[in-house]
C-alpha cells in the first residue's frame, strides 16, 4: 500500500533516540544522550530575553525572517568567526536550524546520487543518515587518537573520486578525541591534491576543559574547501535549534536556496535569543562554568571506569566536549548487552550506532558525562561493571 522513496526506505531511525525514548518514564541512569547539563542552561537569561523581545518588538520576533539569518545575529557571528581566525573575504555566514541542518544543506547542494563521501569511523549517526538519504556512497576511514588515519584516507582518495569528507575534528562524537593541527593541515593538502570539499562539524569546540586550543580547519583553509558547521545547542540550548554555517560564497548561495525549500528560515525568536547571547556580558563566565563542570565530570567518569570496569575495557580521555568512548577488548556485542544494562537501570549507546554497517557486531560503546549527576556517574559505572 505504501511505497517509500529510495532516499528514505533503507534509513533506520537513530538508535540514540530509541534509547532515549526507552528511558522515558523509567528511573534510569542514562549515559546515552548528548544533552548539556540542565544546570548549564541559562534559563533566566533566556526568559528575560524572550520577554523583552515579545514586549518591545513582537513583530520582529513572531513574523517571517530572511532565509540566511537575522541581521544582528549574522553580524555577531561574523565577529565571532573572525576572532576564531576565519577569513570572510570569500566566505559568508548563514544561520540554520541547528548544526545538523548545515550538514543537510551541504549535502543537498553538492551531492548527486552515487557521489562518494568519506567519513571517520566511528562517526555521528546524524551525518551518516544525511549522506545516505541523498543516495551517496559512504565510505569509512579509521579514526586514530590524533585524528583520521592519513594513510587509509589517501588510499581511499586514490581508489575513489571523492566529493566530500565529513569530519568532527574537535572533541569528536562519539570518540571524544581531537585531531592534531598537523593532521588538519595534511587533510587540507590532500583536499587540494585530490579536489574534494570538507564539512568541519564543530558543535563542541568551545567546551575545552584541558589542553591547548587547536585551530579550526576552516581557519587554516586558504582555498575555500571547508564548510564549517557551528551550533548553539551545547552552549545555549539544544531546544532552540540554532546553528550556523561558514562557507565559500558560491556554496552558501545554494545552501540558502535549499533552506528556503526546507523551512524558509530559522525561528526568529530563537535567533534573537542567540544574538543576545553572543552580546551577553555573562557569556565568558557561562562558557567557563560549562567547561569546569564537564571537566570535573569527565575526570570522575574516567576514574570510575578505571576503578569499576574490567581491565580489558579501555577508554578515551577527552580534553573537552561531552563524550567518552570505550572499547571492550573481547569478542562481545554491546548492542546485545544493552538490554541487560537497562534491566539494571543504566543506559549507554552501543558502538554499532556510529558505524556504516550497523548489522556488524561491535564491541565498543559511547558514554555521555554532561547530563548525569556525579552520583549517577559513580553508581552507573559500578552497574556497568556488573554488566560487562
Amino acid at each position: 500500500m505504501y511505497t517509500f522513496s529510495t532516499k528514505i526506505k533503507d534509513l533506520e531511525g537513530s538508535a540514540i533516540r530509541a534509547v532515549l525514548k526507552m528511558a522515558q518514564g523509567k528511573d534510569l541512569i542514562t549515559f546515552a544522550g548528548g544533552l548539556p547539563a540542565l544546570e548549564t542552561l541559562p534559563v533566566d537569561f533566556i526568559n528575560k530575553t524572550i520577554d523583552k523581545a515579545l514586549t518591545e518588538n513582537p513583530g520582529l520576533a513572531l513574523q517571517y525572517g530572511v532565509t540566511d539569518g537575522y541581521g544582528v545575529l549574522v553580524e555577531r557571528l561574523q565577529e565571532k568567526v573572525k576572532k576564531m581566525g576565519m577569513s570572510l573575504k570569500d566566505n559568508g555566514v548563514m544561520v540554520t536550524s541547528g548544526g545538523q541542518q548545515v550538514i543537510d544543506l551541504v549535502a543537498r547542494s553538492i551531492l548527486n546520487e552515487g557521489d562518494v563521501v568519506l567519513c571517520e569511523l566511528p562517526t555521528f549517526i546524524g551525518g551518516l543518515n544525511v549522506f545516505k538519504s541523498y543516495n551517496a556512497k559512504v565510505i569509512g576511514v579509521p579514526l586514530e587518537q590524533d585524528g583520521i588515519d592519513l594513510e587509509a584516507l589517501e588510499k581511499q582518495l586514490k581508489e575513489n573520486k571523492v566529493k566530500l569528507l565529513y569530519t568532527i575534528p574537535t572533541f569528536h562524537n562519539p570518540m571524544g578525541t581531537t585531531m592534531s593541527e598537523l593532521k588538519r593541515k595534511a587533510i587540507l593538502a590532500l583536499a587540494h591534491k585530490y579536489d574534494f570539499l570538507i564539512i568541519e562539524d564543530n558543535p563542541y569546540g568551545e567546551l575545552r576543559f584541558q589542553g591547548e586550543d587547536v585551530p579550526t580547519m576552516k581557519s587554516l583553509d586558504a582555498e575555500g574547501r571547508v564548510i564549517y558547521a557551528g551550533s548553539f545547542s551545547k552552549i545555549l540550548s539544544p531546544g532552540l535549534r540554532v546553528g550556523f554555517a561558514v562557507a565559500p560564497k558560491p556554496v552558501l548561495e545554494k545552501m540558502v536556496v535549499a533552506k528556503q525549500v526546507i523551512d524558509v528560515h530559522t525561528t526568529m525568536l530563537s535567533q534573537i535569543v542567540a544574538a543576545e547571547f553572543l552580546a551577553w556580558d555573562g557569556y565568558d563566565s557561562h562558557i567557563k562554568n560549562c567547561c569546569d563542570l564537564y571537566g570535573k565530570k569527565a575526570r570522575l567518569m574516567s576514574e570510575c571506569i578505571d576503578k569499576f570496569l574490567p581491565e580489558y575495557i579501555t577508554h578515551t580521555n577527552p580534553d573537552g566536549g561531552i563524550f567518552m568512548w570505550c572499547d571492550i577488548n573481547k569478542d562481545v556485542d554491546t548492542k546485545e548487552l544493552l538490554a541487560k544494562a537497562v534491566d539494571l537501570k543504566v543506559a549507554y549507546i552501543p558502538g554499532y550506532t556510529f558505524m556504516i554497517d550497523t548489522d556488524k557486531p561491535c564491541n565498543s560503546f559511547r558514554l555521555n558525562y554532561s547530563m548525569p549527576t556525579e552520583e549517577d556517574i559513580i553508581e552507573g559505572i559500578k552497574i556497568l561493571g556488573e554488566v560487562f
